[in-house]
């Protein structure tokens, strides 16, 4: 199966690619209201430590916890 393609708007993150495309191996989405738990999202696609399940009202809601600052 395809990764799907994921676009995101933020330029500084280590895992920006061509044409917005995350180039992240596997992402983590959580909703706003847990947004400070900490699962070591620097290390995406290492396998992420959450198996709750939330749900969110609209995507405003949610967050991306796969984000890593570029290194410069």
């Amino acid at each position: 199966m395809a990764k799907p393609i994921v676009k995101c708007s933020v330029s500084n993150c280590s895992f920006w690619g061509e044409s917005n495309q995350c180039r992240a191996d596997a992402i983590m989405i959580e909703i706003d209201q847990h947004a400070n738990a900490n699962y070591n999202a620097e290390f995406a696609g290492e396998g992420f430590d959450s198996e709750h399940q939330d749900v969110a009202d609209k995507s405003s809601s949610t967050c991306c916890h796969t984000f890593k600052p570029k290194k410069h």
